[in-house]
């Protein structure tokens, strides 16, 4: 559930471009420069898993942060095959996965820029970032924990809904970056009350990209008062490639949720009613391969509330432990697939229906990225759980307890 422009602000399984952005000019100081460091990963008497042998691991400058002054840093994390993955401090943000194609070529699948700037200043819909502290909406702002109400700052619905941490969320942050055998650490320390969330939360994200080209990432906080903590990724993919980035550009993708019987019904702001239906007979079964296109324009209210597919599917089988296949996504263009992992209990799959604002800044391939010109899999705890009775999980962590979750995006391909 993305505020798509806002100009304020380990488990294994089976060319550079200029930016050209609108109405604002990059200084050379704001590029990438040559790499600091590169660290490669080798199996010593099996002390590293032999999936990441070989793993090589970079570091360059992504720019300077203007709110702070600080350095944002890239890191590239590259499999013995060529695949990688650039993850930047800024909001532990993915900005750029290249898996190979069916033939073979490395092909980038997400959107994103090339410095952090656009980030900083102008970001797409979150592109990329680690949502929190916590992901999607909260009706009015306001929450209770203990008998304590707390109220955020309404960024979304005109001021009606507090959304993804709102604009000084996690995605906003520089965190630090810890370099492990095989991946790479971010952590970052929230104070109490910041963003008006209670607690002094401990948050650490951790990539792990495997030579099988599984993107693992495994989220983990700690408070010492209980918050609300609900982590997720919000990048946006276009298996096609990142340059495909005209409206409607994803509607020849190929979706199966193979795991979600039902979603949660919303009301008009596209917040959760506490209702969950079945996908039967509705526009939102994906039980069955389908194209994007092949329902998203259909007259049905939940897709008239989000302007196309913006919902939170259920999980079914979930038990907060296991890793649940919840997405299969297909280019066949590329013969790119990706497939998606949790044990999260949902999963928002968004169209990226509101992008194409004329603020918008150009992408990393040199154009702006349009309406459903990509996609999101953002696997979460339900939207708004902590104001609805209906949801028995409500994403709170308490003092003493950790919070630890997981996505994994595998890339794979076929004819």
């Amino acid at each position: 559930m993305p505020i798509d422009f806002n100009p304020n602000i380990s488990l294994a399984f089976n060319k550079t471009y200029q930016p050209k952005i609108a109405n604002q000019v990059y200084f050379a100081s704001n590029q990438p420069e040559k790499d600091t460091f590169i660290k490669s990963v080798k199996v010593d008497n099996q002390k590293v898993n032999p999936l990441y042998d070989g793993i090589k691991i970079e570091k360059k400058n992504f720019g300077t942060i203007k709110k702070t002054q600080e350095k944002a840093q890239l890191y590239t994390i590259t499999n013995k095959n060529g695949a990688s993955v650039d993850i930047s401090t800024y909001g532990a943000t993915i900005t750029s996965i290249k898996v190979p194609d069916k033939n073979g070529k490395l092909i980038d699948v997400t959107q994103g820029y090339d410095n952090v700037t656009p980030y900083e200043e102008s970001p797409v819909g979150h592109a990329g970032g680690t949502i929190g502290p916590c992901a999607n909406k909260i009706n009015n702002g306001k929450f209770t924990i203990d008998n304590q109400e707390y109220t955020l700052e309404c960024n979304k619905d005109n001021g009606k809904t507090h959304s993804h941490g709102g604009t000084q969320g996690f995605d906003t942050k520089n965190w630090k970056a810890n370099i492990l055998k095989d991946g790479i650490e971010f952590t970052y320390t929230k104070k109490d009350m910041e963003s008006g969330y209670p607690g002094n939360v401990e948050a650490s994200v951790t990539y792990k990209f495997d030579n099988n080209n599984n993107l693992h990432i495994q989220y983990k906080a700690k408070t010492d008062k209980d918050t609300l903590v609900n982590m997720t990724n919000h990048t946006y993919f276009n298996l096609d490639g990142s340059e495909n980035s005209q409206e409607n550009s994803v509607y020849e993708h190929i979706v199966t949720l193979p795991n979600s019987s039902t979603y949660t019904v919303n009301n008009e702001l596209a917040v959760p009613t506490g209702e969950i239906a079945k996908v039967d007979g509705t526009p939102f079964d994906f039980r069955k391969a389908k194209k994007i296109a092949d329902d998203i324009d259909k007259e049905f209210d939940q897709l008239l509330i989000g302007s196309g597919f913006d919902q939170n599917f259920c999980i079914d089988s979930y038990d907060g432990k296991s890793l649940i296949n919840i997405a299969n996504v297909k280019s066949p263009k590329t013969g790119i697939i990706l497939n998606v992992s949790t044990n999260l209990p949902g999963f928002q799959f968004y169209s990226a229906n509101h992008l194409g604002k004329t603020e918008q800044p150009n992408g990393k391939t040199g154009t702006r990225y349009e309406k459903r010109s990509a996609f999101c899999i953002e696997p979460q705890f339900y939207p708004n759980a902590i104001n609805t009775e209906s949801f028995k999980e409500k994403g709170i962590l308490k003092k003493g307890e950790e919070y630890n979750r997981e996505i994994i995006y595998s890339f794979s391909t076929e004819n």
